[in-house]
């Protein structure tokens, strides 16, 4: 069995992993970091939750031993290494576990992102770092105040680069690149590799080295299972399965923002405490809410597949799928979330009749069916009709009525009520012959009359004010 220390990085970097507990190199790692350290550009595909992350940092970070220094000057920490990812949580989660690599050795790292203020990053940056974490867009706003400079990297990370291009970001990341010395160390990595992928691998890499470990795989340790359901009764069905099982610490992925918003204040209003994670959230909400949910005080976490990208929690139980992803591969990336370095998790998904073309893509992706469970009470086909749908047919529709009560064609027409009438108007008019009281407007007899289109020939005399 092969261990970190064989695949020849320093004791310093060991000495951290130890205090982590990394004991062995998954297959990933055994297969980049030789190959990094070597200074070879690659391109690699794995399953999420492998340590992907792990297996670009160590060797970047061996790479950098040599510039490490305690000096005080910002020249003597100039950015060395860039890091992209697609999302804030991913960067975030990225720079995290940077700085656990490099707790016993003097180099410096950040991670800079959109959402918050941007002045709380440029006076790091004055300072200082060799390793740099960022989206895209915050790197390039940085570039434009020149609160930053590129012209020192010798490597480059693309972490996820599908979901950059799904996010748009191929124009910037041309502008970034551009902005890199040419003699450089790329690695980028994908779960996907459609042709924009490869078009770009072309354009930034240099005679990769492709290494794929189980891409498209789900993890042996993660239990799958399905329960197809009417699409009205998924919300009922999730907070049974949640109150019923006791489940704690559960990810739900919904396929828009506004659905999510709604999940979870339904999910609520049941006495089952959970919030909602989506790009419309503030990245002060969005890190204060993953907070309350590592923490274990919120039950239920719904995230749309952009917001859960990045999220790291160590052992988490349980991913329910509340509507099946429309990309195959995203149903990969989710259920990656738990089961993650070798803890076992269950990833459930709730299927309408509706999503079962998806249901088949996934199973033909992964190369296996998965196990189909019908839940008492919530069998398929069958709905709860809501109060205001419970509403007498429309009269132009034929109705089947039963013996026992007759049609309306045949019975007697009902007697009007008579309406009641106010005695004062059957009283004759007769006009009054007194004189008015004083300070009340004599009554104006009708004169000749005059037709209404008279009127509008009588002559008016402009106002002089609307000339």
């Amino acid at each position: 069995m092969t261990t970190f220390a064989e695949l020849g990085l320093a004791p310093d970097i060991l000495r951290a992993l130890d205090e982590m507990g990394y004991l062995t190199p998954t297959p990933i790692q055994e297969q980049v970091i030789p190959l990094a350290l070597q200074g070879a550009d690659i391109l690699g595909a794995a399953q999420t939750g492998t340590g992907k992350t792990a297996a670009f940092a160590l060797p970047l970070i061996q790479r950098l031993l040599p510039f490490a220094n305690t000096g005080t000057s910002p020249a003597k920490h100039p950015i060395r290494a860039l890091i992209l990812t697609p999302t804030r949580e991913l960067a975030i989660q990225v720079e995290e576990s940077v700085q656990a690599y490099i707790k016993h050795v003097p180099l410096r790292s950040l991670v800079v992102y959109g959402g918050v203020s941007i002045n709380t990053q440029i006076p790091i940056l004055k300072a200082g770092v060799e390793i740099l974490v960022a989206t895209p867009g915050r790197l390039l706003d940085h570039v434009q105040n020149k609160t930053l400079m590129l012209n020192q990297v010798n490597t480059l990370v693309l972490d996820e680069a599908d979901r950059m291009l799904d996010m748009g970001f191929m124009p910037d990341l041309k502008r970034i690149v551009a902005l890199l010395p040419a003699q450089r160390v790329n690695m980028m990595f994908s779960a996907t590799f459609p042709e924009e992928i490869r078009k770009l691998a072309d354009s930034i890499l240099n005679q990769p080295t492709f290494i794929e470990v189980a891409r498209n795989e789900t993890a042996v340790n993660v239990t799958q299972v399905v329960h197809p359901v009417h699409h009205e009764r998924k919300r009922q069905l999730l907070a049974h399965l949640i109150t019923s099982r006791d489940l704690r610490q559960v990810l739900v992925f919904t396929g828009t923002k506004l659905g999510c918003n709604r999940l979870a204040n339904e999910l609520n209003k049941l006495g089952i405490h959970a919030d909602a994670i989506h790009g419309d959230k503030t990245q002060q909400e969005r890190i204060k809410v993953l907070e309350a949910f590592k923490a274990g005080t919120m039950r239920v976490l719904v995230a749309t597949d952009v917001a859960a990208r990045g999220i790291d929690i160590e052992a988490l139980p349980f991913v329910v799928n509340y509507d099946l992803p429309h990309n195959a591969e995203d149903y990969v990336h989710r259920i990656g979330r738990t089961g993650r370095a070798g803890a076992s998790g269950e990833a459930i998904s709730l299927v309408s009749e509706s999503e079962t073309r998806y249901l088949k893509d996934i199973e033909k992706l992964i190369g296996n069916p998965i196990e189909t469970v019908i839940v008492p009470g919530f069998e398929p086909g069958v709905a709860d009709v809501p109060a205001y749908q419970s509403r007498p047919p429309r009269p132009d529709r034929p109705v089947e009525r039963s013996a026992e009560r007759p049609s309306t064609e045949h019975r007697a027409p009902r007697a009007k009520p008579a309406a009641s009438r106010d005695a004062l108007f059957d009283v004759p008019y007769e006009p009054s012959e007194a004189p008015p009281a004083v300070g009340t407007p004599a009554l104006v007899r009708p004169g000749p009359k005059k037709q209404i289109a008279a009127l509008f020939r009588s002559p008016v005399k402009p106002d002089s004010a609307g000339q």
